[in-house]
C-alpha cells in the first residue's frame, strides 16, 4: 500500500544513489533508468555558447527526462541535474582523486552554490521544470584531515558534485547551510512532490 496511483509508472532518470534514496525515503514508487550523457562535454558546449550554469543543470535535467521518455511514453519521467558554482567557477564530478582534492581545496573557506535543476516528461515532452540553489559555506580544515577524509570517502565522491557527501562524512566541510536538504543532494523534493501531487501520480 502507498500514496501513490497505479498510473502512470514513475521513472528515475538517473543514476545517482542518493536521488534514488531521496525518493525512495518519501515513498515513491519507480524504475530506475540512467541516461548515458557526457556531462563534461555538454557543459563545455553549452557554457561556450555562453550559457549559465543554471541553465545548464536544467538543460541536462530535461535532456536526460527526454531521452527515457522518448523510450517510455506512457511513464512519467524525472531527471535532474546539479552543477556546483564557486565565484564563477563551475565544477561537476571530480574525475580522479587528485581533481576532488584540488576542488575541495579551492571550496574550503568560500560559500558556494549549487544549481540543482529537476525536470518532469511524458510522451517525449516536458511537462513540468524547477530550480532550487541552496547554498552552503565550506569551513577552514587542515591538510591532514583533508587526507583522512579523501582515504575515507574515495572512490564514492568521485560520484558526487562537489566531491562530498552530505549524507555522510562531508557534512564534516561545513559551517553553515541554506536551503533544502533534499535540494542538496540532487533533486528539490518538495517542489517535485506538489507538482506529483498536481498531476494525479499522488494521492491528494
Amino acid at each position: 500500500m502507498s500514496l501513490q496511483a497505479s498510473d502512470p509508472p514513475l521513472i528515475l532518470a538517473s543514476a545517482s544513489s542518493a536521488r534514488r534514496a531521496v525518493l525512495e525515503a518519501a515513498g515513491l514508487v519507480f524504475e530506475t533508468m540512467p541516461v548515458a550523457i557526457d556531462e563534461a562535454e555538454f557543459q563545455a558546449s553549452a557554457g561556450a555558447e555562453g550559457r549559465e550554469a543554471a541553465e545548464i543543470a536544467q538543460m541536462l535535467a530535461e535532456t536526460k527526462a527526454l531521452r527515457v521518455s522518448r523510450r517510455r511514453p506512457e511513464a512519467l519521467v524525472i531527471g535532474a541535474d546539479q552543477i556546483l558554482v564557486c565565484e564563477n567557477r563551475s565544477f561537476d564530478k571530480p574525475a580522479n582523486l587528485a581533481a576532488a582534492r584540488e576542488q575541495l581545496r579551492f571550496l574550503r573557506g568560500r560559500t558556494h552554490v549549487l544549481e540543482t535543476a529537476v525536470a518532469c516528461a511524458r510522451s517525449g515532452e516536458i511537462i513540468w521544470r524547477h530550480r532550487a540553489r541552496p547554498r552552503l559555506r565550506m569551513r577552514e580544515f587542515s591538510e591532514a584531515w583533508l587526507d583522512r577524509y579523501l582515504e575515507l570517502e574515495t572512490p564514492e565522491i568521485l560520484n558526487c558534485v562537489g566531491a562530498y557527501r552530505i549524507e555522510g562524512l562531508g557534512v564534516q566541510l561545513f559551517d553553515a547551510v541554506e536551503g533544502e536538504y533534499a535540494a542538496i543532494l540532487g533533486i528539490p523534493l518538495l517542489a517535485l512532490l506538489r507538482f506529483l501531487r498536481q498531476h494525479g501520480v499522488l494521492l491528494t
